[in-house]
């Protein structure tokens, strides 16, 4: 296999025009386009095409049935935990309509939140801190929990609005900065009787909680968040390469 076509640019593009024609087009069930459908749609290589439909595949959005083809799989949302995609263009590949309640959002001086997010964030304790709770629903279903605290320096001119909706497309599109990626820690948690108020759910009911760290290009780090994603809601995916001589020490951060 030519993994360069993998991390090749053409390769990332035209995964991501198959993600949005999954979100515009398609339904729960439908048939989705064959390797040579996709290979002469998008003018690509039909070596191209097929690993971008595996990959669709072990992200969740489609399956395939032996003998009869590839079809679009959206009962559950996708967290694809090798790569970082919008809430919003998530909830919408799974067929469902994003929302966002703000619960709160302000700034603070970095004096105010723990020592341990003042190292992550690489920040003094003067420098000033976006903070910000939010709930996001998929069609109307409360699905994810998150507390975020962003650099202001890197977004100073960030708004409510920008809150509310795609923070990913307001801080490349609104701010001009350059997402590099982020460092996931992801555990199972049960849920206090506060989070379950706000996820609709039974204290102590099961979730998947991820600690996160965002940088920009340059490693630069952006954001710090705890989110909780209700675990009858989300299905998180990766693909594991080959076999390593070594494991990373308990407690260091894994790049997603």
């Amino acid at each position: 296999m030519d993994t360069s076509l993998v991390r090749s640019p053409v390769y990332q593009q035209l995964n991501q025009r198959l993600r949005s024609a999954l979100a515009k087009g398609y339904r729960a069930g439908d048939q989705f386009l064959t390797e040579r459908e996709v290979a002469e749609k998008f003018q690509v290589s039909r070596a191209t095409a097929n690993k971008a439909l595996a990959s669709l595949v072990s992200e969740g959005f489609l399956e395939f049935r032996k003998g009869v083809g590839t079809f679009v799989r959206r009962d559950v949302i996708d967290y694809d935990v090798r790569s970082l995609v919008s809430f919003t263009e998530k909830a919408q590949a799974a067929g469902k309509t994003p929302s966002t309640e703000l619960l709160t959002f302000g700034r603070l001086t970095a004096a105010e939140v723990a020592d341990s997010i003042r190292v992550a964030l690489q920040i003094l304790p003067e420098a000033e801190l976006w903070e910000m709770d939010r709930v996001r629903f998929a069609a109307g279903v409360p699905v994810i929990l998150e507390h975020r605290y962003v650099v202001h320096d890197l977004c100073p001119k960030m708004t409510r609005a920008q809150a509310e909706g795609s923070l990913y497309q307001a801080w490349t599109v609104k701010h001009g900065l350059l997402i590099g990626g982020a460092h996931d820690v992801i555990r199972a948690v049960l849920l206090t009787a506060d989070e379950a108020r706000h996820l609709r759910t039974k204290p102590k009911a099961p979730a998947l909680e991820v600690v996160s760290v965002g940088y920009l290009e340059d490693e630069t780090p952006l954001w710090w968040e705890r989110t909780l994603y209700r675990s009858d809601q989300y299905e998180f995916h990766s693909r594991l390469g080959p076999i390593q001589s070594a494991t990373p020490a308990c407690g260091k951060f894994r790049e997603s």
